[in-house]
């Protein structure tokens, strides 16, 4: 089967890439033909397909993190109400290599949904991996600063967007998100996508609620490309968290869970909004044992993996079935996560790690005590991750559930 896998990013950045890359090389192995499609960017590893691709609007990672002149913008927000650039580019590829079908990854913001029409119009099936909530809320998180987790744009009550600046905390970009979501449904784009991979049974619900119907909903759990077979790992005296530090992370529930206490915290991730100075500033004066690595890659994070106690998942949003509950299993690590949105599905209690009640910080500070006060039975929890790692979540069974999914479509 010729394929085509659509992402805005053609290097890795984070949990999303990270299955764009490992599905590739998983479908390459069964002998498809795959064929990327994404932005140009100095980050980008090689392609054949490169002269396909879009013409880069800046070289950021993230919109917000410095000034933009007047043509980045205008040309970021072409890409995210209706690109013709990316139409045109994207009619190309398809014209010119005939795949049997689309994988789209991740597409909103950057390149627009001509793509979809693109697809449609050709006659080409369209299925849509769906890691965060962006066809339903236009900051994609079902969560802002103001009241935490909110579901209004779920429920029609749109200008909540705008009244709580969910957008980069302002409201000129969040109505012009909102009026780019609300074009998008009025075009029927979701209606012109064949099928949707969706990795939590939670996140299905929600989309199933927004009005997709239930035949294009597909639950297909992400996997771990397991390369290390085994792994030799340790259990030392300390916990840990990988991931972006964002208010909704649960980030300050943790540092204050661990404040006044003996336990040592290591913490890996980078702030885009200057979050982790506000934690830092918190700190400051306090007795703790807190540490902040600063960012690194996956491969730089595996030592730690490696050696943690367990890894720790405070979300305080509907975290979709995050990456680093499953690296954590993969290293034979339990994970203490809120009883909250997807988490429960991947961290069963008492069982793969223990979970807590949402934001509560004397329940995660018990959950932290029994941790080290009970080594030998998180170890147990940490290898029954491990073979769910090898049951539930292996690069085979993933292959699979999608590939049957695939065929369908084509026929």
């Amino acid at each position: 089967m010729k394929i085509v896998l659509v992402n805005y990013r053609y290097f890795i950045s984070g949990g999303p890439e990270r299955y764009y890359f490992n599905i590739k090389e998983i479908l390459e192995k069964q002998g498809h033909e795959v064929i990327p499609f994404s932005i140009k960017s100095s980050r980008n590893l090689s392609s054949d397909y490169e002269k396909y691709f879009l013409d880069v609007v800046d070289d950021e990672i993230y919109f917000a993190h410095a000034e933009k002149s007047f043509k980045v913008i205008l040309k970021s927000f072409t890409r995210m109400f209706y690109s013709f650039e990316a139409k045109h580019k994207f009619k190309q590829l398809l014209t010119d290599t005939k795949p049997d079908l689309v994988y789209i990854m991740q597409y909103h913001n950057k390149i627009s949904p001509s793509i979809i029409d693109v697809s449609y119009s050709l006659r080409i099936p369209v299925v849509h991996r769906i890691s965060d909530f962006q066809y339903m809320c236009p900051n994609a998180l079902f969560y802002n600063d103001v009241i935490g987790v909110c579901e209004d744009c779920l429920k029609g009550k749109w200008m909540s967007c705008v009244k709580y600046k969910c957008v980069l905390n302002s409201r000129i970009y969040s109505a012009i998100k909102m009026g780019a979501k609300w074009l998008h449904d009025i075009m029927g784009i979701t209606k012109k996508i064949d099928a949707f991979v969706v990795p939590s049974s939670f996140t299905l619900s929600k989309l199933e609620e927004f009005g997709i119907p239930k035949e294009k909903l597909y639950h297909i759990p992400t996997f771990f490309n397991l390369k290390e077979e085994n792994p030799t790992v340790e259990y030392r005296p300390f916990l840990l968290f990988v991931g972006r530090i964002e208010k909704q992370k649960g980030l300050m529930t943790l540092i204050k869970a661990f404040e006044g206490t003996e336990y040592n915290l290591k913490i890996i991730g980078f702030s885009n909004d200057g979050y982790e100075k506000q934690l830092k500033e918190y700190l400051k004066d306090k007795r703790h044992h807190v540490e902040f690595l600063g960012k690194k890659s996956f491969e730089e994070i595996v030592p730690y993996l490696k050696e943690c106690l367990c890894t720790v998942v405070p979300s305080e949003w509907y975290d979709n079935f995050p990456n680093v509950i499953l690296e954590s299993f993969a290293y034979k690590k339990a994970v203490i996560a809120t009883d909250f949105g997807s988490l429960p599905e991947l961290v069963h209690d008492n069982k793969t790690g223990l979970t807590f009640q949402y934001a509560d910080i004397e329940c995660l500070k018990e959950k932290i005590r029994y941790t080290f006060e009970h080594p030998e039975t998180i170890k147990e929890m940490g290898e029954n991750g491990y073979q769910s790692i090898l049951s539930d979540y292996s690069p085979s069974v993933h292959y699979t559930y999608l590939i049957n999914l695939f065929d369908n479509l084509k026929k």
